[in-house]
């Protein structure tokens, strides 16, 4: 493929193979057994074309197309369709029913779309999203199914000079508020490429003709969006595609489709391995083989040592190779990939002295914290750098993430200063094999230890509790391995100091109230040694509260900021109060 643009390639294989399977969308959701809709290369490729041609009579060229529908075959063309009418795509979600979507309204506020994009199932919620912002005209909202897109129509697109940004991947705002990412056809064409070289260097960067893509992923979200729609036309593969809510309903659901389907190639957040290992049965999975499955991604949130080791372990009856699991480091302001470990060999645990962590440095220990290697970084470029001095930080010691590569975008919409901020990072004494200038500041911390990455967590979330640095995702990871659920640790301001407070789900097993009781007391004891003996602090409070309490960002990651604030106003509903009260363990 030789195109310049994401759908110049869809164009190419519409030409090229015609009747081959390009997407597959299985609605559960309308039905529990799921109804398939697929569409072919060629059928793909005259929708996204009609599409285009109906959103020029009411846009031009640079326009913002903003996609606001359910997770659908609808939201595939939207995107595509924006994209191939030379206007910028935004992916977002729906907004929610009945309620003031904050982050919607701020988008549609900074992006300043002349189109919405939807279908006629939330239209009656999208369309009071089509405010005019002031000094600008009301965007036209379409329903994209209600538009007949498979008639070969006469229209034709003008040939112009396209954006430089092909679409805007807006940040889920976990820590702030949500800036739009530009990501060009050149970013996506060159993190297809180093995504390609770090999966599939023993397939020579070819991944098999019949590989299929397995998603659930939300296309709002980067993992999703490249996963489920950019790397199977870049890649020339199937794609088979289902909600998020469809997981999290059935879990067994992504499993089935992984272990029914050839060369399988899928991605979920660290929880999600959780909820499939925990809520598939074995005879969900009758005739399921996973001996051919190509790669399964654990990105989108730091990987978690007991995650994989349980989640292999209950598929190796089906002959889960764990080989094929592969922790992988991104984020959208480097198009989504930057690295994972080299094939070949099941994810490498490391363990670290817990105590020398806290102090900035990383030994590797017998026994303590454990860690995952992300491999060594070759394509992008990654320093371990000390972000008050810009100067690069030796082996072993711990520092912010820097990325370099043509891969990294050019910044955020419309925020001159932030970006500045975060692109323009420079290196003091940068060696001679090492740019110097136009350095991506991830917000991340991680270490290189024997050549190989290993992530600690974001700078922002950094906790001091009395003086010593601590990692609420090593914190979190040590109470998952008790509570099985969701988990929040956040430092609490205490006059002058800051005292350790965690927030964990619980599921409730339906115990009688005395029971319940006594099975709460006995989780807070167990959350407060292990705390600690392996992390060498006390735990102020132990808040256990139901399933689904903890506040998520739309990509599924904790906010933490916004589970202190919840704390310090008293809005969580405990568990244990509630058990005692003889009231409902709600939120």
């Amino acid at each position: 493929m030789i195109a310049s643009s994401l759908t110049g390639v869809l164009r190419e294989r519409a030409g090229l193979q015609p009747g081959d399977p390009a997407f597959t969308f299985i609605d559960y959701e309308s039905d529990w057994d799921g109804v398939q809709e697929t569409l072919s290369w060629a059928q793909m490729y005259l929708r996204v074309k009609n599409l285009a041609v109906k959103l020029r009579e009411v846009a031009t060229v640079g326009d913002r197309a903003v996609i606001l529908a359910p997770q659908s075959m609808e939201y595939v063309i939207a995107f595509l369709g924006a994209i191939e009418a030379g206007l910028i795509a935004v992916p977002l979600s729906t907004p929610m029913v009945g309620a003031h979507d904050d982050r919607v309204n701020a988008v549609l506020a900074d992006a300043a779309p002349t189109v919405l994009l939807t279908t006629s199932a939330v239209n009656e919620t999208v369309t009071p999203y089509a405010k005019a912002a002031e000094g600008r005209p009301t965007p036209t909202v379409l329903a994209v199914d209600t538009l007949d897109l498979d008639t070969r129509s006469g229209g034709r697109l003008k040939r112009e000079t396209l954006p430089d940004t092909a679409y805007l991947q807006y940040t889920s705002g976990s820590t702030r508020t949500p800036a739009g990412v530009m990501v060009s056809n050149r970013n996506l064409a060159v993190n297809f490429e180093q995504m390609m070289g770090g999966f599939y260097p023993d397939y020579n960067r070819v991944p098999p003709a019949d590989s299929t893509v397995v998603s659930w992923l939300p296309f709002y979200h980067d993992m999703g969006l490249l996963l489920g729609i950019v790397a199977p036309i870049l890649g020339g593969w199937h794609s088979v595609l289902m909600s998020p809510l469809s997981f999290l309903a059935r879990p067994a659901r992504w499993m089935r489709l992984v272990g029914t389907h050839t060369h399988a190639l899928t991605a979920a957040p660290n929880f999600a391995f959780d909820l499939a290992a925990t809520r598939t049965t074995d005879e969900d999975l009758q005739g399921c083989d996973f001996s051919n499955v190509l790669s399964i991604m654990s990105g989108a949130e730091r990987v978690h040592e007991v995650t994989v080791r349980r989640y292999t372990e209950r598929f190796a009856r089906f002959n889960l190779p764990p080989k094929v699991i592969r922790p992988s480091y991104g984020l959208a302001e480097a198009t989504l990939y930057v690295q994972t470990r080299s094939p070949g060999q099941p994810p490498q645990v490391v363990h670290f002295e817990p105590e020398k962590l806290s102090a900035g440095n990383a030994d590797r220990a017998a026994t303590g914290t454990a860690l995952i290697s992300y491999g060594t970084p070759d394509s992008p470029l990654v320093r371990i750098v000390d972000p008050d001095h810009g100067t690069e930080s030796p082996a072993g010691v711990i520092g912010e993430i820097w990325v370099h590569g043509e891969n990294v975008c050019a910044g955020y919409w419309n925020k001159p200063e932030e970006t500045e901020r975060t692109f323009g990072g420079t290196l003091v004494d940068a060696s001679a094999d090492t740019p110097a200038e136009k350095w991506l500041r991830t917000g991340d911390l991680g270490f290189l230890s024997e050549g190989e990455l290993f992530i600690i967590g974001r700078m922002k979330d950094l906790l001091i509790i009395r003086g010593r640095n601590l990692y609420p995702d090593d914190i979190e990871a040590s109470v998952s391995v008790i509570t099985r659920g969701r988990v929040a640790a956040v430092a609490v301001p205490d006059d002058t100091t800051e005292k350790l407070v965690v927030i964990a789900e619980v599921k409730n097993k339906g115990l009688d109230a005395a029971e319940m009781a006594e099975r709460l007391e006995a989780i807070k004891g167990e959350v407060a040694s292990v705390i600690s003996t392996a992390h060498g602090v006390a735990v102020a409070d132990v808040v256990l509260v139901a399933q689904g309490s903890i506040p998520i960002t739309t990509s599924g990651k904790t906010r933490r900021s916004a589970s202190l604030e919840r704390y310090r106003a008293g809005e969580f509903t405990r568990l244990d109060a509630a058990v005692l009260a003889g009231a409902p363990a709600g939120r």
